[in-house]
């Protein structure tokens, strides 16, 4: 078994170095892992995104800081940062490195002679390999996936395990797929007959993703009806995520947890879906839209918009009904009482004309 190698040590002033920022203090303050605030311990480095929150770094036991440019410090070593959070993010990596291991091919996989495997490649046990598969080298295969014939995956790919990817699918360059998700099952397409039973329609297209996609945990893909189910470039998708037949992900779009895309909808590029977003079928999303958390989308929705609700609509009409649906209750409550007040008011003014 490989051993993980240990977080090296660092001094502040080799670290300021390597992230390209100014330090203040005793430059060599070894730092040996990343932390937060309340968390840190000696050795330890964390970073405040903004000056309101240096306070708490007095009571932070870490041993040095990342802080605004703009900010001072003395209590312990501070490296300076335009943007401190996405400092602190490139120092994460270099004391953190995930578990990977190293290139071999398991003789427990099962791997088929017209396979072709690049160099450095690593296959565990129990996974397989079908048939017309190409493999780019330094591509990491965990245990237990399962890849079926004429599969493509390019370069530098990690596939994680339980993960199954179907006949034909075509995987980039340094795509990251975890653990249990499926790529390339058959599309949900019936054609209902006159006796109500469902003829199923073949699905014999393919997923293609292209390079930089990382797939959660869980997340299913399905092959398109015909032709293709695209996910572009750098697209980034969370666990627990359903992305139906023939539907196209653009450039460098967010899919949070539980999101679900019907089939055919064309999702446009650097856009951003909150958790449990549910689209419909046939549908266009333009370019850079934000779509708040729980939205329902029936129809398409032109670029550079912010929406939310259930059906959608612009941002700034569903935060007012967010914050009218609460008081629908007392309103409900409030017009009965005018209803009954109103009944009385009648039946007092025909008494009234009668009397006369």
């Amino acid at each position: 078994m490989r051993k993980l190698p240990d977080p090296p040590t660092l001094s502040v002033e080799e670290l300021a170095r390597i992230l390209e920022c100014p330090f203040e203090g005793e430059g060599k303050t070894p730092i040996q892992g990343v932390a937060s605030l309340e968390k840190a311990k000696k050795g330890d480095l964390v970073f405040v995104a903004h000056g309101k929150y240096l306070p708490l770094l007095e009571k932070s036991g870490a041993s040095a800081a990342i802080i605004p440019v703009q900010e001072n410090y003395k209590r312990i070593p501070i490296i300076k940062s335009e943007n401190p959070y996405r400092t602190f993010i490139k120092a994460v990596g270099l004391f953190y490195k995930p578990y990977r291991p190293l290139p071999n091919i398991h003789p427990q996989a099962l791997i088929s002679p017209s396979a072709k495997i690049g160099k450095d490649v690593a296959v565990g046990p129990f996974s397989s390999i079908s048939d017309e598969v190409e493999i780019g080298s330094g591509t990491v295969i965990f245990p237990h996936v399962i890849i079926y014939p004429r599969v493509s995956i390019g370069q530098n790919v990690i596939i994680h395990s339980q993960v199954s990817i179907r006949e034909g699918t075509k995987i980039g360059n340094r795509v990251i797929i975890h653990n249990g998700s499926v790529i390339g099952s058959d599309g949900f397409g019936y054609l209902k007959e006159e006796d109500h039973s469902y003829c199923k329609i073949p699905q014999k297209g393919i997923v293609v993703i292209e390079d930089e996609v990382e797939v959660g945990a869980n997340t299913t893909i399905d092959r398109a009806a015909l032709g293709e189910t695209i996910i572009r470039k750098g697209t980034k998708i969370d666990n627990l995520v359903q992305i139906a037949h023939n539907v196209e992900i653009g450039e460098n779009t967010i899919l949070a947890a539980q999101t679900g895309i019907a089939g055919s909808t064309k999702v446009g590029k650097n856009v951003i879906m909150g958790g449990q977003v549910g689209v419909s079928d046939h549908v266009t999303i333009g370019d850079n839209v934000i779509v708040a958390a729980g939205t329902g989308i029936a129809k398409s929705i032109p670029p550079n918009s912010f929406v939310g609700g259930t059906p959608h609509m612009d941002i700034k009409e569903a935060r007012k009904v967010w914050v009218l649906l609460p008081q629908l209750y007392e309103l409900f409550k409030d017009v009965k009482k005018l209803k009954k007040k109103l009944k009385e008011l009648e039946s007092a003014l025909l008494n009234f004309h009668r009397q006369k």
